[in-house]
C-alpha cells in the first residue's frame, strides 16, 4: 500500500459518495420525472460530463499534460464500463423489480471486486474483509426486498443484467484506482462520462426515441447529475488514492442505508422489522470493512518499518 495514502480519508470520501447517491431515487420520486429509465439515466450521465467539463476547465483538468499522462485504453474501458453499468441496471431493474434487482447489483459489486483484485492486481482481501463485505451485502438484500415488493417469478435475464451491472462497477472502480496514479480525478472522470452519456443516448435514441421532457424532468437529471454523480465520483476517485478498490466498492452499500432513511423520513414510506435488520448488518459490515482496511494498513506499515538491531 502507498505510504502516502491516508485510509481514513478514503473512507470518509466514499461514505459521502455513498450519502450522495443515496438521494438519487427520492430525488427523481419527489420530482414525479415521467420520461423513461433509460433516457433518465442517459441524461444523468450527460449532466454529469458537462459538469466534470466545467470542473476539469477551472482545476487544470483540460491541460495537455494531465491528457498526456492518461491511459486512453483505461479511459476508454472505464467510459464503457459506466455505460454498461447504467444500462445493464436500468434494464435488468425493470426486467426483476425494484427490490431484487437493487440487491443484486449492488450486492455483486462488492464480491466482483473483491475476485477481480485478488486474480488480477494479487491484492487479496483479508478474511475478515470478506466476513465483514457479507454481513454488509446480506444486510443490503433485506434492505431491498425488507418491503415485501418482490416479484413471485425470477427473470434469469434480469438477473444476469443485474450481474453485470454488478461488474461492470467493479472492473469501472479497478480502473479507476489505476487511472488516479496518472493523472487528476477530474480528468479521469471527464474521459469516463463523456464517452458513457454518448454510448447511453446512442442506446436510449434506437429504444425509446426522442424524449417529452418537462421541468420537473429536467430539474432531477440537473441534480442526479451534478450532485448524485459529478461530485459524488468525483470523491470516490479521490478515495481510491487511499483504499483499495475492493473497499471502496463495499463501503459504496452505504447508499441503500441512505435511501432507506430518506424514502422513510421524506417519503413516509413503512419500515418494516427486515428493513431495520437489513439496516443493522450493512452499519455493522460496513464498520467491519473499515476496521479491516485501517487494520492493513497499520499492518503494512509495521511491515516497512525498519528494525532496530539491538546488539548493534
Amino acid at each position: 500500500m502507498n505510504k502516502s495514502s491516508r485510509p481514513v480519508v478514503g473512507i470518509a470520501c466514499v461514505l459521502g459518495a455513498a450519502s450522495l447517491w443515496g438521494t438519487t431515487g427520492t430525488a427523481r420520486a419527489l420530482a414525479d420525472s415521467s420520461v423513461s429509465s433509460m433516457w433518465f439515466g442517459a441524461l444523468r450521465l450527460l449532466t454529469a460530463a458537462a459538469f466534470f467539463l466545467v470542473f476539469a476547465a477551472a482545476t487544470g483538468g483540460l491541460q495537455r499534460s494531465a491528457w498526456r499522462r492518461l491511459s486512453p485504453s483505461d479511459a476508454l474501458g472505464a467510459g464503457l464500463c459506466m455505460a454498461v453499468y447504467n444500462l445493464a441496471f436500468f434494464a435488468g431493474v425493470q426486467a426483476t423489480g425494484v427490490a431484487v434487482g437493487t440487491s443484486i447489483a449492488l450486492g455483486s459489486g462488492p464480491i466482483w471486486a473483491g475476485l477481480l483484485q485478488s486474480g488480477l492486481q494479487r491484492m487479496k482481501p483479508s478474511p475478515a474483509w470478506w466476513a465483514a463485505t457479507g454481513v454488509a451485502v446480506a444486510g443490503g438484500v433485506l434492505l431491498s426486498i425488507g418491503g415485501g415488493n418482490v416479484h413471485v417469478g425470477v427473470s434469469w435475464h434480469g438477473v444476469a443484467l443485474c450481474l453485470l451491472s454488478g461488474l461492470s462497477y467493479a472492473v469501472y472502480t479497478l480502473l479507476n484506482k489505476r487511472m488516479v496514479r496518472q493523472a487528476p480525478a477530474s480528468s479521469i472522470t471527464l474521459a469516463a462520462f463523456s464517452l458513457a452519456s454518448l454510448v447511453a443516448i446512442t442506446v436510449a435514441l434506437i429504444g425509446a426515441g426522442l424524449p417529452d421532457l418537462g421541468a420537473r424532468d429536467i430539474a432531477a437529471a440537473g441534480y442526479t447529475g451534478i450532485v448524485t454523480a459529478g461530485v459524488a465520483y468525483l470523491l470516490f476517485s479521490h478515495a481510491l488514492h487511499h483504499i483499495s478498490p475492493a473497499t471502496g466498492v463495499t463501503l459504496a452499500l452505504g447508499e441503500p442505508v441512505v435511501a432507506f432513511a430518506l424514502a422513510v423520513f421524506v417519503l413516509g414510506e413503512p419500515a418494516g422489522a427486515a428493513s431495520l435488520a437489513g439496516l443493522a448488518l450493512v452499519v455493522a459490515g460496513v464498520l467491519g470493512v473499515v476496521r479491516a482496511e485501517l487494520g492493513g494498513r497499520r499492518h503494512a506499515i509495521s511491515s516497512h518499518a525498519p528494525r532496530v538491531d539491538a546488539a548493534g
